[in-house]
């Protein structure tokens, strides 16, 4: 068997009167994130690690923010698009793990449903995917609420 690791990371800006989606859900929130598609970073961080661990490159390359037939996409299309071209190459999901920084909403409730929406989208069991969420003690971009910002590994085989 042959493993690959990859790794993503991302980061939006939260401004008021933008939708908060992440991990492929409406969160409430007075802030949402704001990019090209629907800024999920969550979804963006793990398709970059998906590609990256297939040596595909990164989401920009596939998906550029200039292409106006990305402007306001759900990622889960782009997330389903990504399993396709790593499905492509021969290999499949072994597991996920993210993490999320977020000063506020707090993300804990959110985090059954976003397993339950994503391990759908990539047809993976829910227990193949980690969301973690922490804050960043009120530092930085993250913690005066500007901004969000993920990690994520993940581990794919053949």
């Amino acid at each position: 068997m042959k493993i690959r690791v990859g790794y993503g990371y991302d980061v939006h800006k939260l401004e008021e009167g933008h939708d908060f989606i992440l991990g492929g859900i409406k969160i409430p929130h007075d802030k949402g994130a704001v990019g090209h598609s629907d800024a999920d970073v969550l979804i963006h961080v793990i398709c970059d690690a998906l590609l990256g661990a297939a040596n595909l490159r990164d989401i920009g390359y596939h998906f550029a923010d200039t292409d106006p037939k990305f402007k306001g996409i759900d990622s889960k299309i782009l997330l389903k698009d990504v399993i396709g071209l790593v499905s492509q190459k021969g290999y499949t999901i072994g597991n996920i793990d993210a993490t999320i920084c977020l000063q506020k909403p707090k993300v804990n409730p959110h985090i059954p449903e976003m397993k339950k929406v994503l391990a759908e989208v990539m047809s993976i069991d829910e227990d193949d995917i980690s969301i973690k969420a922490t804050t960043t003690e009120k530092l930085g971009f993250v913690g005066e609420e500007k901004g969000v910002s993920a990690h994520a590994v993940v581990l794919i085989q053949k």
